[in-house]
């Protein structure tokens, strides 16, 4: 069985490799999903790893519905793994509507030509999945990441399994979310051919709390995407001139 290991850091790459996992999806901040990894890890990874090096291309957190200047970054970004000689590319783009964008998703495969191209949980929001798969399986991606809909991929292994039977092994599917040491034998014996999971541990840097916290939870919206307003940039500027 294929193992894909959720690697947010040099570090969790390079125990995926002494591990020997077959593959990592390379990201960052895993407590919003993920997004894409700065280009000074992926060297790093790329350059003293050697296991296969798959990117998540996911400019910002929230919604998978991007600006033409977001799909741009995300362009560049694919333009510069495939640079780094990285072995594919994971990513998705959805419509307003959470249906799959076929044109825009067809331009990032296009981009990553060379590199396989895995859909990633995106998936997960579409309302038709049946419909939606068979999007996929048109453009002839590479392989599908989902957890079936639901908050683990134990909990979705039905859809899982229904879409699994529907690709007829055109695609693979590969459930993700939420697997650990306690199911993955699980998934296993209903017929995958891998999975992806973090196999994350955590660790106490800190001595003490701090009395500031850096996180701010009105940025963590999913319908909602924040950017620098021109106009009230402009009226502060105006109040200190």
């Amino acid at each position: 069985m294929i193992i894909e290991i959720c690697a947010n850091s040099f570090e969790s790459a390079q125990a995926a490799q002494l591990a020997e996992a077959d593959r990592i999806e390379l990201c960052t901040e895993l407590s919003v999903g993920g997004l894409t990894p700065s280009h000074g890890l992926i060297e790093k990874v790329v350059s003293e790893l050697n296991i296969p090096t798959h990117v998540l291309i996911r400019p910002r957190s929230g919604n998978f519905t991007y600006s033409s200047v977001e799909f741009d970054v995300m362009l560049r970004d694919i333009a510069f793994c495939k640079k780094m000689g990285c072995a594919g590319i994971v990513s998705g783009f959805l419509t307003s509507e959470n249906k799959i964008d076929t044109e825009k998703t067809k331009q990032l495969m296009n981009a990553c030509e060379g590199m396989e191209f895995t859909f990633h949980r995106a998936f997960d929001w579409v309302k038709n999945p049946s419909e939606e798969l068979q999007k996929l399986i048109d453009l002839k991606i590479t392989r599908l990441l989902s957890s079936g809909q639901k908050s683990t991929a134990l909990e979705g292994i039905s859809l899982l399994n229904e879409l699994q039977k529907r690709s007829k092994g055109i695609i693979e599917i590969m459930p993700g979310g939420g697997i650990n040491l306690e199911n993955a034998l699980k998934f296993k014996q209903a017929g995958f051919g891998s999975i992806h999971f973090s196999a994350t541990v955590k660790t106490q840097t800190l001595l003490q709390k701090p009395n500031v916290s850096m996180h701010s939870d009105t940025f963590f919206e999913e319908g909602i995407v924040a950017t620098s307003n021109l106009e009230t940039i402009q009226k502060i500027k105006a109040l200190l001139t």
